[in-house]
């Protein structure tokens, strides 16, 4: 039977991605598979020398890959880096704010230093990019997709040293929920992801720290990032055209409920 289904589809032929922290973990693998269904993708981060390999892993499987530097604690550069890609690349249209760190101590013992690095890239950073992108979008009249990476942690706090993480990736999500009313006239759909412990480069120095905790889980193993996937691009497709302000937890039961 033919009948005609215009939201199911992930292809992202013809739009442009800007995807931060890039350079490993889950943002390296949402670049990729940005770029496997379709998008041109800046793929942003610290340590050029990792986005200039991503960039040729995906022109090398067909793709279009830009390597951008950026620190997100650094306003200046984050309107650079949407420069560099609109002239390069064109308009903005899909946002993936990926870019975060731990903190790694307890509140207490944390440096000042420290706590402006953690707020600065996992929430200022975050909402300067999102709003600069948001206004080339809304200047232009064009619609488009942010998607911003929360945690867990967010809601559930297992202690570990992390406090102003889950802090931060808080704020994450209630910034999505904020920024997906006041653009939604716009047609600016505002999402989150809200991922468990899943395999990475900053989980590792977690593991590393405190030993294994996958058998703590139900199904006694870490997430796959690849188990993300279908998630992010439902939130970058016209699969979600209806959605904005939702946090989506993909945690594989990890956290309590």
């Amino acid at each position: 039977m033919d009948y005609p289904l215009p939201n199911v589809s992930n292809d992202l032929s013809g739009q442009v991605a800007l995807v931060t922290g890039a350079t490993s973990g889950l943002g390296w693998r949402f670049a990729q598979v940005l770029a496997s269904a379709g998008a041109a993708v800046a793929i942003c981060g610290r340590r050029v020398e990792r986005l200039e390999s991503l960039a040729q892993l995906i022109d090398s499987r067909g793709g279009t890959a830009l390597p951008v530097a950026l620190d997100m604690t650094d306003a200046a550069a984050i309107v650079s880096a949407v420069d560099a890609t609109q002239d390069a690349l064109g308009p903005v249209r899909i946002l993936v704010n990926n870019a975060g760190i731990p903190d790694a101590q307890r509140a207490h013992k944390m440096p000042v230093d420290l706590i402006d690095r953690v707020i600065d890239t996992n929430l200022r950073g975050p909402f300067i990019l999102a709003t600069e992108v948001a206004r080339r979008l809304i200047d232009a009249g064009l619609s488009g997709r942010i998607v911003n990476v929360s945690s867990v942690a967010a809601e559930f706090y297992a202690g570990n040293g992390a406090a102003l993480y889950s802090v931060t990736k808080a704020g994450v999500s209630r910034m999505t929920e904020a920024l997906a009313v006041e653009w939604s006239r716009y047609h600016i759909n505002v999402n989150a992801i809200a991922p468990g412990a899943f395999n990475s480069e900053m989980m590792a120095g977690m593991l590393e720290r405190i030993g294994d905790i996958s058998q703590h889980f139900p199904r006694r193993r870490m997430g796959d990032p690849a188990q993300l996937d279908s998630t992010l691009l439902y939130l970058c497709s016209p699969a979600s055209d209806a959605v904005t302000g939702t946090v989506i937890t993909v945690d594989d039961g990890q956290s309590p409920r």
